[in-house]
């Protein structure tokens, strides 16, 4: 039984998603795989499913109907994997614009240093960051350090979505209770690991932006990312996120 479970999101992935299992698959480390798939009308989950009779003991499918949100998405898959005994959760982008063999890194910091929470930066070390255009570059970078500002959280890139987290951190967050469902859920769940007192650690990546598919971003998340931070700590300086 592998200790590790990665969370893919998925919503018409159909380009990338058996590439990017099969990569995962042949990792030096035991890693299994849990696809959220929102009822990709492209056919993701037929793929993933048959992938399954490939692995499986490694790949696993949890299908949801409609867009239900990234946020939503990875709150089910903690829900499924905390039901089985998987001590480390990661969350994964479906279209290589995380590294998987990255995983690989974040897994050691987190097992072999005993780090609550491992962020794979795109801004700890420079910018890393690859085909996007200027704009969307410095617009990623001002709002991560917007973010750690009006925060005062000690981390650079706040809207990372490459993360491993520990089973206690998980544990210890009431998901009933997170509001955001965009890309604000990201800097959520950062915000209240780092609240309640977790050690968090950034490591280097680089981030590409994906050449199959299309882009999930929008306005609204970004609007939801940026009026979401103050939300939050006005949450916080109210009561805290006991």
């Amino acid at each position: 039984m592998s200790d590790a479970l990665v969370i893919i999101p998925t919503y018409n992935e159909k380009e990338n998603i058996e590439t990017i299992l099969r990569k995962v698959m042949s990792l030096p480390e035991d890693f299994h795989v849990l696809v959220v798939d929102d009822g990709s009308p492209d056919g993701t989950g037929s793929i993933v499913k048959t992938l399954q009779e490939e692995f499986p003991s490694n790949i696993f499918l949890l299908e949801r109907e409609g867009k239900q949100g990234l946020g939503t998405a990875y709150l089910d898959g903690f829900r499924w994997g905390k039901k089985k005994e998987y001590e480390f959760f990661f969350e994964m982008d479906a279209d290589f614009s995380h590294n998987p063999e990255d995983l690989v890194r974040l897994y050691h910091t987190s097992k072999d240093e005993d780090i609550d929470v491992v962020i794979g930066s795109r801004y700890i070390k420079g910018v890393n960051v690859v085909n996007w255009p200027m704009s969307r570059v410095l617009l990623s970078y001002f709002a991560s350090r917007y973010v750690r500002i009006i925060l005062s959280i000690p981390v650079e890139d706040t809207t990372a979505g490459f993360i491993c987290y520990r089973r206690k951190v998980l544990e210890a967050i009431n998901f009933k209770k997170i509001k955001f469902v965009g890309y604000a859920f990201q800097i959520e769940m950062k915000y209240i690991a780092y609240k309640k007192g977790f050690s968090i650690r950034e490591i280097p990546v680089i981030f590409t932006d994906r050449t199959l598919g299309k882009s999930k971003m929008s306005q609204s998340i970004i609007k939801e990312a940026v009026f979401g931070v103050l939300q939050l700590k006005l949450r916080s300086i109210i009561r805290g996120f006991k």
